[in-house]
């Protein structure tokens, strides 16, 4: 939020912010931006000045956690095996988008913006904070040189959104995406 903006706005958009948090936590990324707006004491069109898209809310609500696993992949780029340090990270993503409603929705292409190449912006830092990770693994040939971050978080966001109703969500996400990093074939 831009510091010229009156001091109404600001304190709109944070109350706005807390109260999305809350609703995205509680409902996913399908929380009504009406009830957001009712428990904000806003109108729905204040909403819609500060958040344009659900996208929009949906990447302002998970902006600590999308910092949290850049962190993180920083973090891991120069540790241990290069191929298990790329999977540790991949298993903390797939953890907190089944953990945070509404993070794997605001990584996920939803083909709603009229321009194909639009910047998500929670996938943008997250490609950014992981290439050093991969490019590790793909120089020491544990990952094939064409995946790529956004190959990755696709994978995980896809495993997560198909898990999302399943009486274990996070159980499941893991299994699902450790049988797909693994593969078919028996150990």
């Amino acid at each position: 939020m831009p510091d010229r903006q009156r001091a109404d706005a600001r304190r709109n958009y944070t109350r706005i912010l807390g109260v999305a948090e809350a609703e995205v936590a509680a409902h996913g990324a399908a929380a009504s931006l009406e009830q957001i707006a009712r428990t904000a004491g806003v109108g729905s069109a204040t909403v819609r000045r500060h958040f344009p898209t659900r996208r929009a809310l949906l990447e302002a609500v998970s902006h600590k956690r999308i910092e949290a696993l850049s962190d993180r992949a920083r973090q891991l780029a120069g540790q241990g095996g290069s191929r298990a340090a790329l999977l540790e990270w991949l298993d903390e993503v797939v953890a907190y988008c089944v953990d945070a409603r509404g993070l794997a929705a605001a990584l996920a292409y939803d083909g709603a913006e009229p321009d194909p190449v639009h910047e998500n912006s929670c996938s943008a830092a997250l490609e950014e904070a992981a290439g050093p990770l991969l490019s590790r693994a793909v120089q020491d040939g544990a990952v094939a040189a064409d995946v790529t971050v956004a190959d990755l978080i696709t994978l995980a966001v896809g495993v997560v959104l198909a898990t999302e109703h399943h009486p274990e969500p996070g159980t499941r996400a893991h299994r699902l995406f450790r049988l797909a990093v693994s593969g078919l074939s028996p150990g």
